[in-house]
């Protein structure tokens, strides 16, 4: 076998078999093939893309290339959650106690920020003393007592992906569904849950910026877990705008509790009550619409925020944090954003919203940037809003080291405000929903 063929014939637009991937992908990551026929074969995929069996074997085979992470240590059913990354993408903080709530076990691995979108870990370490880095074996005994863990992602996930990916970001390579679809699910896949919602991004603010591609993107998905017999449900939604209110780790923290008192925005609330019924619907627990009643009322009783307290106890968080906010550390130093005309909230470009956060300390431009977690925004006038002159559009949540200036220039071109309001399908939360094995 030889790298030269397999890259002639799919970029004649043949189909490469699982032998002839493995080949290409451990070759490379062995160090036995040299990183230009790798892109050379990167490219072809690029321009003739991969059948839905070829994606499959290229997300195993970099699957294969690392840890498999056994969960048979948590009792219970385990459903693993994934977003493709947003701006104000608190979901996990509020959606895991939530469905916890509900009898079922979240145990999550998950990352840090970099970039314009936040990273669940830099939000949990906002908390006083919260951990995680945690053993494994306290990794399991927080998922059986409390039934809610979030860990970093520690040992040998899928390595092969992040040389490949490194590989792909300097070849132009990256936007590509067949590899996108494939890196991302060989890091899900190498978790073994029992089952897998994801929560794919489309707007401004995500990194598929139409909703054809995400849905795409989303079916892709979709058909790499159904080849590998995992129940799935993947849902489109929208980030054309802030998910909430709250951009910036404390703050997103602060309306993640709030959320679970009943007090969250709106579109935070649905897509939270969303994800969670439909992670308890493919635990087999409830039906789909039984579970929303379930967790609406969760968050009534109180039972979901009470999982979220003894959650941020058992991680070594100052669980007082639930009852007062003064814990976390906000800044006092707020500047407002204004309207400079009358008209409506047209469009938001929700990317440079999300690096405003990030200018004022809120998230990383290399992986050694200090997060500030007592920076970030809040942004009051979503799309479709009527704004006048002088009205509060965001506020910003600043420090000596944010740079203020550029965070404005950002938000003012971010903003559009015109005489007449956006179509409704531009401001539809949820766009379409994908389930397995239908």
């Amino acid at each position: 076998m030889r790298p030269v063929d397999i890259i002639h014939k799919k970029r004649n637009g043949g189909i490469n078999t699982k032998e002839e991937i493995e080949y290409m992908i451990n070759g490379y990551v062995n160090g036995n093939i040299p990183d230009y026929q790798v892109s050379a074969w990167l490219m072809a995929i690029f321009f003739n893309g991969m059948t839905k069996e070829e994606r499959y074997y290229l997300t195993m085979t970099m699957r294969d290339s690392g840890d498999i992470i056994d969960l048979s240590g948590i009792e219970g059913v385990k459903i693993d959650k994934h977003s493709t990354g947003g701006v104000g993408d608190k979901t996990t903080l509020a959606v895991g106690p939530l469905v916890a709530s509900a009898g079922l076990k979240v145990s999550k691995l998950s990352g840090r920020g970099l970039g314009h979108t936040g990273g669940t870990i830099d939000k949990l370490e906002s908390i006083p003393g919260f951990k995680t880095a945690i053993s494994k074996e306290e990794f399991f005994k927080i998922a059986n007592e409390v039934g809610m863990v979030v860990a970093g992602q520690t040992g040998n996930i899928a390595p092969a992906d992040k040389k490949l990916y490194a590989l792909r970001d300097v070849t132009d390579t990256v936007d590509e569904i067949s590899l996108i679809s494939a890196s991302i699910m060989s890091k899900k896949l190498a978790v073994n849950s029992d089952g897998i919602v994801l929560d794919v991004k489309t707007g401004s603010g995500a990194f598929m910026k139409n909703i054809e591609d995400a849905i795409k993107l989303a079916k892709s998905m979709v058909e790499i877990a159904e080849l590998n017999n995992r129940k799935i449900i993947a849902i489109v939604t929208n980030m054309d705008q802030p998910l909430g209110e709250a951009v910036g780790n404390s703050l997103e923290v602060l309306e993640a509790i709030e959320t679970l008192k009943g007090n969250g925005p709106e579109d935070f609330t649905e897509l939270c009550i969303e994800l969670g019924s439909n992670m308890l619907y493919l635990s087999g627990l409830y039906t789909y619409e039984e579970a929303k009643n379930v967790l609406r009322e969760n968050i009534k009783n109180g039972k979901a925020l009470e999982v979220m307290r003894k959650w941020i106890k058992a991680q070594g968080g100052d669980e007082r944090v639930i009852d007062n906010p003064n814990i976390l550390p906000i800044s006092n130093n707020i500047i407002e954003f204004k309207a400079e005309k009358d008209g409506y909230v047209s469009h938001i470009d929700t990317e440079k919203v999300g690096i405003a956060s990030m200018v004022l300390g809120a998230g990383r431009k290399t992986k050694e940037d200090e997060i500030d977690f007592s920076v970030g925004l809040k942004v009051f006038k979503k799309l479709g809003v009527k704004v006048n002159k002088g009205d509060v559009i965001a506020e910003l949540y600043v420090s000596e080291k944010s740079n203020v200036e550029e965070a404005i220039n950002l938000l003012k071109e971010a903003y559009e405000i015109t005489d007449v309001p956006p179509k409704e399908e531009k401001m539809k939360l949820i766009h379409e929903r994908i389930v397995g094995g239908k």
